[in-house]
């Protein structure tokens, strides 16, 4: 199948009260050029189906999967099992694997898969003033899929909206702009090498992709958001340019989204490049502090999640 007709999701997350307004239901794409270092889903940056194991889940003395594996990337042992060097992500020990230690994340889904997936909760969409969540990974990535996907999803009545990180050619997005009800866009730091440094790749092209939103006359509403990295993302110098750019563009208020860490614990279980930072979630005071913060650089910073 082409990427028109199919795209690899790795998730979708039912009742969702996050991403949007009321209910949603949240599909996660893989995909991701970007490499945040606190990146809440590091199973998501590769765009093809991926192994994953789960030590937890092993059963001591079965080796299904070492005798079938035919790269020999499964060692006879439990803690690092899996050879990450020779592993093709091919699925034959995901095949034989008897308690689920071994799964693959991420499938192909076609339109008409998800459309009934998502369509099966309207009724909880109608009552809450919810929808449809495309996230990922980075979701405008699979473009051609989702030109396919959203006209038909906005003909059954869906509220539809799209967690973006901006990194792309503008045009991979335009075409999805007249079904789309709302962006939420994410904004990672502030300064080109402070934001290279954080997530890989400098600003330029998403501030260029969220200056032509800004700018264009009807289509989507907009909200601009932040996760908030205590001590990566949240220094004087990083809010300074933050702020300076959003007054720049006119922009008046920014989302903030409070640090969650419990990505750390999937790492051990992919083959990733991604660490563990260690930070332990900040208070509420740190979050009013910030809020001020932003206030006395003109901009207006809201706590957009419930606090720890």
């Amino acid at each position: 199948m082409s990427s028109e007709d199919e795209a690899v999701v790795f998730d979708v997350q039912r009742f969702s009260v996050h991403d949007g307004p009321g209910i949603r239901t949240v599909v996660f794409f893989k995909g991701c050029a970007l490499a945040c270092r606190w990146c809440q889903n590091p199973e998501s940056r590769r765009p093809q189906p991926e192994l994953s194991y789960h030590v937890d889940r092993c059963l001591p003395g079965c080796r299904l999967c070492v005798s079938l594996c035919p790269e020999d990337a499964i060692l006879d042992r439990m803690i690092d099992r899996v050879r990450w060097d020779a592993c093709t992500h091919c699925s034959a020990c995901v095949d034989v694997c008897p308690s689920n230690a071994l799964v693959m994340v991420g499938e192909r889904w076609t339109v008409e898969r998800l459309l009934d997936a998502v369509i099966a909760d309207r009724h909880f969409y109608a009552t809450s003033g919810g929808g449809v969540t495309l996230s990922g990974g980075e979701p405008v990535l699979a473009s051609e899929f989702l030109r396919g996907f959203l006209p038909r999803a906005k003909q059954a009545g869906l509220h539809l909206a799209l967690e973006t990180s901006g990194h792309y050619p503008f045009a991979l997005l335009e075409p999805l702009l007249p079904d789309l009800d709302l962006i939420l866009f994410d904004i990672k730091a502030g300064g080109r090498q402070r934001h290279l440094e954080l997530v890989g790749h400098d600003s330029v092209q998403i501030l260029a992709n969220l200056e032509r939103l800004l700018t264009r006359d009807g289509g989507p509403e907009l909200e601009i958001r932040m996760a908030v990295v205590p001590g990566l993302n949240d220094g004087d110098a990083s809010l300074d340019r933050i702020c300076a750019t959003l007054r720049e563009l006119g922009v008046e208020q920014l989302t903030l989204l409070p640090y969650n860490h419990l990505w750390e614990a999937k790492l051990p279980r992919l083959d990733t490049e991604q660490v563990a930072l260690g930070i332990a979630p900040p208070s509420e005071g740190y979050y009013r502090a910030l809020e001020q913060r932003f206030a006395d650089r003109g901009v207006t910073g809201l706590v957009g999640e419930a606090l720890p």
